[in-house]
């Protein structure tokens, strides 16, 4: 019985090693026939790594000699980097006959890419904003813009914002898409900038004069644009007086020279006013106690014997 026992446990164990080493043989022997294949694919590998990398630096060395925004090219190169990258490992898998790993590989990108999107949704919106205003280039770094409720001086625009530094010395960060989606005003486009004032005169007045004296006194400003004209209209009826609209442009467009332009208007229009005694009248109101109008208090009935 025992040596029964034994002879069973030692067969057993010469068998087991006998199958061992076979497949350790046969695994031995795939891989040294897997040899010029590993070399050949990890060649191919590296050959579209470098291609990749010369092609993201010959892409931003164009970007430099034209004019074209090296945002975009910065994404479009690296875009460019990694899909070469993925080529040449999608090959050398191929080469080692993996194709079930690349078909794997490509269905796991597929859902995975899937994923962000829906958990970035927001990030890749703004992304894709910035790179539209990239292309579209609607105004640039140090250009002054209103947009979002906000306005001043733009410091810095990247695909995902753009920076702004208001009049009052604070940095505000505006989303790309919001940019995209709301009005923009670019006063820097033209170089130019219209002051727009608003002066009240009596109705005693001579509008004809006033608005030649108001004409007068504009085109006189050192600080306007005298290549271009100086409007003066009367804009409407108030309530204590007739209310006249005043153009005129300034060749800077920065707020402290606009403001200064604005501020010697005023005072321009208010002593002229004064040296020519035209009145710029405070609110008045006038009751009429007439049910059809037309009567004073003392009028009413009761009223004129108190």
């Amino acid at each position: 019985m025992k040596l029964d026992l034994f002879d069973t446990v030692y067969n057993s164990a010469g068998n087991a090693y006998f199958l061992l080493t076979e497949k350790l043989g046969n695994w031995i022997k795939q891989a040294i026939l897997l040899v010029p294949n590993m070399i050949t694919a990890v060649l191919v590998f590296l050959f579209f790594y470098l291609i990749g990398k010369l092609s993201e630096a010959a892409l931003l060395r164009v970007s430099n000699r034209y004019p074209l925004s090296r945002e975009v090219v910065k994404i479009l190169a690296r875009i460019f980097n990694i899909a070469l990258v993925m080529i040449g490992l999608f090959y050398s898998l191929g080469i080692l006959h993996l194709d079930k790993t690349v078909t794997s590989l490509l269905a796991g990108a597929g859902i995975a890419g899937l994923a962000l999107s829906f958990a970035f949704q927001d990030i890749a919106t703004n992304f894709v904003s910035g790179f539209i205003l990239a292309l579209r280039k609607p105004f640039k770094v140090d250009d002054l813009v209103e947009t979002n409720g906000f306005m001043g001086t733009i410091t810095q625009i990247n695909l995902r914002a753009i920076h702004l530094l208001t009049f009052q010395g604070q940095e505000v960060i505006i989303p790309s898409k919001d940019v995209i989606q709301k009005p923009i005003k670019n006063f820097s486009s033209n170089e130019q900038r219209r002051v727009e004032l608003k002066v009240g005169v009596s109705y005693a007045e001579d509008l004809e004069m006033v608005t030649q004296i108001v004409q007068y006194v504009i085109e006189k400003l050192e600080l306007r644009s005298p290549n271009l004209p100086v409007e003066v209209y009367c804009d409407e009826f108030g309530d204590s007086a007739i209310s006249i609209k005043i153009w005129f442009w300034v060749d800077r467009i920065n707020n402290k020279f606009f403001n200064k332009a604005r501020h010697e208007a005023i005072v321009a229009i208010h002593n002229e006013f004064k040296a020519k005694n035209i009145t710029i009248p405070f609110p008045i109101r006038t009751l009429d106690f007439g049910i059809k109008g037309g009567k004073q208090l003392t009028d009413l009935p009761g009223i004129g014997n108190y």
